[in-house]
């Protein structure tokens, strides 16, 4: 099934069973889908495990860009806290559509990243609910083993951790498109507001 693969398959054999079920990561220059500049750019592919653990690494090569106070050495310092992209990325992997054959999009740009999962929000659960942490399951069988291998409880509680720790976080759930897009707003960095001389 497709889950058995996604929760214990093999990583060189599940891009060619299942090659949709990925994340796509793009580190755009500027704020413009459109860019023809890019930071970085992965396609992460493999189980679970291993989609989570490299689309964590992802984020963390971003997020560790800034430089501490003190000395030049010093290891850069977390823009977004860790917990923020552990929450929203563990539900993009865990409550996508799985029939929808695409990929989830990770994509960071200078102001926001989006994190666009297959498929609208199931059950008729509404965006308003998931800022109150309430929860319903689309694959019921990943939700039952994602607290063993993953950061993952399935609660409801963890959405509602990542906006005490990051409020600027908005959901779209485009029905059309047949896709939910999750956002967590950036400050610009200063570079970008200061005024021009």
């Amino acid at each position: 099934t497709v889950a058995g693969l996604l929760l214990f398959g093999n990583r060189k054999r599940l891009p060619i069973l299942l090659p949709e079920m990925k994340i796509d990561a793009e580190w755009f220059k500027g704020t413009e889908r459109a860019s023809t500049e890019w930071h970085d750019r992965r396609k992460i592919e493999g189980p679970l495990t291993d989609q989570f653990d490299e689309g964590m690494g992802f984020l963390r090569r971003w997020n560790s860009r800034i430089q501490s106070e003190g000395s030049f050495n010093q290891a850069g310092s977390l823009e977004v806290p860790e917990p923020v992209f552990e929450e929203l990325l563990v539900n993009a992997l865990i409550h996508r559509d799985y029939f929808i054959k695409d990929s989830i999009k990770l994509f960071i740009f200078d102001d926001r990243i989006e994190i666009r999962s297959p498929g609208k929000l199931p059950n008729s659960l509404t965006v308003d609910q998931i800022r109150r942490g309430i929860r319903r399951s689309r694959n019921v069988l990943l939700a039952s083993f994602a607290p063993d291998i993953l950061n993952y409880r399935g609660i409801g509680s963890g959405i509602v951790r990542a906006l005490k720790i990051w409020p600027s976080i908005s959901w779209a759930n485009d029905i059309e498109g047949e896709e939910v897009v999750v956002t967590i707003e950036l400050p610009l960095p200063a570079s970008i507001n200061a005024p021009t001389p």
